[in-house]
């Protein structure tokens, strides 16, 4: 325990660290808080058409969820090695990334683009058996699809934008964008101003909308701002053998790792769905108010996987180890005050959604499992997306993710929600309990030090 203060006060005087981490974090966790707000809000004018809605709605995004997680894995993967090149002044190889990235990115999201276009209410069924649920989530999915290349592009941009430092525009354009979307939103869900009234529909096409422009304004941003990853085509491909295999070596598992564990996660939908369309509203509420809770350390493991890759990428392991233990303390540091937080404020919060008193009570009872685990889960985001992948230990973080989810998550969903017949709180604190595992196990990883890595190093030999 005195270890611990000593570590605590060493990291809150270290002001060169903490001015890096706001800089980078904060940027980010905005980003994402205005990317949870923009979903937030349509989960509230959503339910106002009724539990049905938002159960056909969030199945819907299930494809979507998937879809992003595999283009994160990409990004991310790719991330890594941007970082490291950064810190080594290799621009480069910078773009090199870029390129391989933009091309499995845009491969990942026609994946999916494809069938949730031409055979929706196929895509639908494999959550749900409710026809009714199905028309509507299909009527949503088949526009929503159309954005899925436009996120590929833009989240591969602001991923190698992080890499290099820049991380202001990027949330600059996603407000504009989320205004839209809110506008549009309100517009053509509820056919205000002489729109047609598309119910579910129309969320649909404000978020198309608004993905477009963010996209379109973050290429302006990159090549009329001139940054570092500004190019020609011709530098984006024509990749060296060594260079190839450095990508793959690092980025395989992560994008392995992103897409085998949100089709775990997706799993959970199908148990979900078949407790009933109140199970599926309540959880649905209750992951919306949870990412906003969550976006703070999204945005911390942003800034340690770019200020930990630099570091190692500059040679620096001493550095980034030392920088390496002040994240994780203050990851530790705010989950605790944040889960206080989520726990004293969640019904004021689900006040603002018109939802039934038993749904509202599901998502009380959810949101308070999620502060008792959340030290955690917040741990797994600093730990695995932040240190462990910033120096390329991502065969281990694949381990992980995926055994926890399934191995431990998918049974407890399926045994508690099915078989047990538990409610959807229960069932929720039994699926949790992968987190607790990849903690543990996760720590005594992190405590090997197989992480501290110059992989820029390692791809110049």
């Amino acid at each position: 325990m005195y270890k611990l203060l000593e570590d605590t006060k060493i990291m809150m005087n270290d002001r060169v660290f903490l001015s890096k981490t706001v800089k980078i974090a904060f940027p980010v966790a905005m980003q994402g808080m205005l990317n949870t707000v923009v979903n937030m809000i349509d989960t509230m004018m959503i339910g106002s058409l009724g539990a049905t809605a938002i159960a056909a709605v969030g199945l819907a995004n299930k494809v979507f969820f998937v879809m992003t997680l595999l283009v994160f894995g990409v990004v991310s993967g790719s991330g890594i090695l941007a970082a490291q090149f950064w810190g080594n002044q290799d621009v480069k190889s910078i773009r090199k990334v870029l390129g391989l990235a933009l091309v499995l990115a845009a491969g990942a999201a026609l994946a999916f683009f494809l069938p949730a276009v031409l055979c929706p209410r196929a895509v639908m069924r494999i959550f749900t058996t409710g026809e009714e649920t199905i028309r509507i989530g299909a009527s949503y999915l088949v526009l929503a699809a159309f954005s899925y290349p436009f996120i590929a592009v833009s989240n591969t941009y602001v991923a190698m934008l992080r890499a290099v430092g820049q991380v202001k525009a990027p949330v600059v354009i996603s407000s504009v964008a989320i205004l839209i979307n809110i506008a549009l939103n309100y517009t053509l869900i509820f056919g205000k101003f002489g729109a047609p009234a598309m119910g579910v529909a129309g969320a649909a096409a404000a978020t198309l909308t608004a993905r477009a422009v963010e996209m379109s304004a973050l290429l302006g941003v990159v090549y009329l701002g001139r940054s570092p990853i500004a190019c020609r085509p011709r530098e984006l491909f024509g990749y060296p053998a060594g260079f190839v295999k450095k990508f793959f070596v690092t980025a395989a598992p992560v994008i392995g790792n992103e897409f085998v564990w949100g089709l775990g996660v997706t799993m959970y939908s199908l148990a979900y769905a078949r407790m009933g369309n109140s199970a599926v509203a309540a959880i649905t509420v209750a992951t919306t108010i949870q990412d906003i809770m969550a976006v703070l350390f999204q945005g911390l493991s942003a800034a340690a996987s770019v200020i930990l890759g630099n570091e190692m990428g500059a040679g620096k392991l001493a550095q980034a180890e030392r920088d390496a233990k002040s994240f994780l303390i203050l990851q530790f540091l705010l989950s605790v005050a944040v889960a206080c937080l989520c726990a004293a404020t969640r019904w004021q919060v689900i006040a603002l959604y018109r939802v039934t008193g038993e749904v509202a009570r599901d998502v009380s009872r959810c949101l308070l499992v999620f502060s008792l685990y959340m030290p955690c889960k917040m741990f797994n985001y600093a730990n695995i997306v932040g240190v462990l992948r910033s120096g390329g230990d991502t065969r281990v973080c694949l381990f992980l993710d995926c055994s926890g989810v399934w191995l431990i998550g998918i049974p407890m969903a399926f045994l508690g929600g099915l078989v047990l017949k538990q409610p959807i709180w229960m069932v929720y604190a039994m699926v949790t309990l992968e987190e607790v595992y990849k903690a543990v196990f996760g720590y005594l990883r992190y405590r090997k030090k197989k992480w501290l890595r110059n992989l820029a190093a390692e791809t110049d030999g």
